[in-house]
């Protein structure tokens, strides 16, 4: 299988996804600065969001340019991937509207989980169709940063209901680690491939 149309598909959900939590914005009703700060916890949560959707996009894209092979069960992992970052949007929405309430920074923390899981699964399930010695092997070796991440959104979830703020914090700081591309990928992709 050719993974052209899972790339393309892939990037226009995302792309879509963050049109919708962009349209989801509203305008301040008057023009003084204080009118828009009125909107500083939606703007913030936005803000946050489209980082983390971006970063998901922008390793989706390292990995599969260390991909020589998909299968069905690549296609099927990927869905589940874009599935829970479609809820991205909406949690952002819910969670900028409510100043950040502990059950909606726990909702929010509970998306991001599902999606990092889900993220986590699809490597898997891509370095199952690799052969042993591939690129995308050597690349992911023991995964810290997912592990770390995935730790840190599930200390996070109970907490929203202690400290929401930590909990954002925290959601924050696993968008800090990924901000910058995985750089096992960048160096393995230097490399010869081997297929």
């Amino acid at each position: 299988m050719t993974k052209s149309r899972l790339e393309a598909f892939s990037d226009g959900v995302i792309a879509i996804l963050i049109t919708i939590m962009v349209l989801d914005l509203k305008a301040p009703a008057g023009a003084a600065l204080s009118d828009l700060w009125g909107l500083a916890p939606e703007l913030g949560m936005y803000a946050l969001s489209f980082v983390i959707v971006g970063i998901y996009w922008n390793n989706h894209h390292h990995l599969f340019l260390a991909t020589r092979r998909i299968s069905g069960g690549v296609l099927w992992a990927n869905l589940h991937l874009l599935f829970w970052l479609s809820l991205v949007p909406f949690v952002t929405r819910w969670l900028g509207q409510t100043d950040a309430a502990p059950l909606t920074t726990a909702a929010y923390g509970a998306v991001l989980l599902l999606a990092a899981v889900a993220y986590g699964i699809l490597v898997q399930v891509l370095l199952h169709c690799q052969p042993p010695g591939s690129t995308l092997a050597k690349a992911v070796g023991g995964d810290l940063k997912g592990n770390v991440s995935i730790a840190l959104y599930a200390a996070a979830l109970p907490l929203a209901f202690v400290s929401p703020n930590v909990s954002l914090g925290l959601y924050t700081l696993v968008a800090i680690i990924w901000f910058v591309p995985d750089r096992r990928i960048e160096s393995r992709l230097k490399e010869p491939a081997v297929d």
